[in-house]
């Protein structure tokens, strides 16, 4: 009994670690290098509500470091090099995770694994970016990612506040309506924020907006889905891929059918020990991935008018190209 028991724990911990490989490279998954799109927006109309917009979009963007339960994006390289690389592709809201460190900084985390890139990381290669390409705009959702639990990371002490420690790093390449504390900016125009990054939620360790920071839209914002977001983030197992897909799905049909004013947030991404941030996006043991149903389903049409922001873990160059596509 003993020795079944022991077999029984190695076996479950095979199980954990490798719950099956994720399916190949396709243009759905893990071919961001094939897409090339650093000035898309430039030939929109300045009037063009943000909102209106479909964009391509990374959940955890910088998470290149910490293994398979952790990575979910293509490595391009540490510091704000893998940011550079999306931002040329067509990446145009980015999901930022910040520990407070010491100095009154932020790094870049994934849980406990740091990624090797600091904030400083982050507004310089936007910078770099829009300035190279001064009709583009990058939306930036900037979340506190420690909360001091198991798995996760915790703050240093004796340094200031979350907000505090923003507003330091806040220069003119922000929009600045949307970097000031407690004015809950309202949904601009294109033309009003080319070359500058648009802050759309600061939000705190455990999900809830910070001092109105951001889009007035986004004041109801925290941890999971709300009207506008779909943030289903539990994938228990493999199987519950499927559940997945029609979670993107229903939001991607809402998004197309709804208020043209309002900006829509859907996260393809999903995650446990049983199922792999890579096997959710890519598909596993003969179970299809969420990106190349998305794929599919953007492809097919469905009277869709537009996607909306959709937050991608190890994007394709074909569904970057599609969800562009319906601007």
């Amino acid at each position: 009994m003993k020795r079944a028991l022991v077999i029984l724990a190695a076996l479950s911990a095979t199980l954990v670690a490798t719950p099956g490989s994720a399916f190949a490279a396709d243009a759905s998954y893990r071919t961001l290098s094939a897409a090339s799109h650093p000035d898309w927006m430039r030939d929109l109309p300045d009037t063009t509500g943000l909102a209106a917009l479909s964009i391509p979009g990374t959940h955890e963007t910088m998470s290149i470091h910490g293994g398979a339960l952790t990575q979910t994006q293509e490595d391009f390289g540490d510091s704000g090099a893998t940011l550079a690389r999306q931002l040329d592709a067509g990446i145009r809201m980015i999901d930022i995770r910040a520990r407070v460190n010491s100095g009154n900084t932020f790094t870049i985390h994934h849980g406990a694994a740091y990624q090797n890139a600091n904030f400083s990381d982050v507004v310089a290669t936007l910078r770099t970016f829009l300035s190279a390409h001064p009709g583009e705009t990058v939306v930036m959702r900037l979340k506190q990612e420690c909360t001091g639990q198991i798995g996760s990371c915790t703050d240093v002490s004796g340094q200031k506040s979350f907000a505090d420690i923003f507003d330091s790093y806040v220069t003119s390449l922000f929009w600045q309506p949307s970097v000031t504390r407690g004015a809950a900016a309202a949904m601009p125009t294109l033309g009003t924020v080319r070359g500058k990054v648009v802050l759309a939620v600061l939000h705190g360790a455990f999900g809830s907006p910070i001092e109105r920071y951001g889009l007035a839209q986004f004041d109801q914002w925290r941890d999971g889905s709300s009207t506008y977001v779909q943030d289903a983030y539990s994938v228990p197992n493999v199987g519950a891929i499927a559940t997945k897909r029609d979670q993107v799905r229903r939001h991607l049909d809402a998004t197309s059918a709804g208020d043209p004013t309002k900006m829509y947030v859907n996260f393809t991404s999903g995650s446990s020990l049983f199922a792999q941030p890579q096997q959710v996006a890519g598909g596993a043991l003969g179970v299809q991935g969420v990106n190349p149903f998305l794929l599919i389903y953007l492809g097919e049409g469905h009277g869709l008018v537009r996607t909306g922001a959709i937050m991608l873990d190890f994007p394709g160059a074909g569904l970057v190209d599609k969800i562009i596509s319906y601007n």
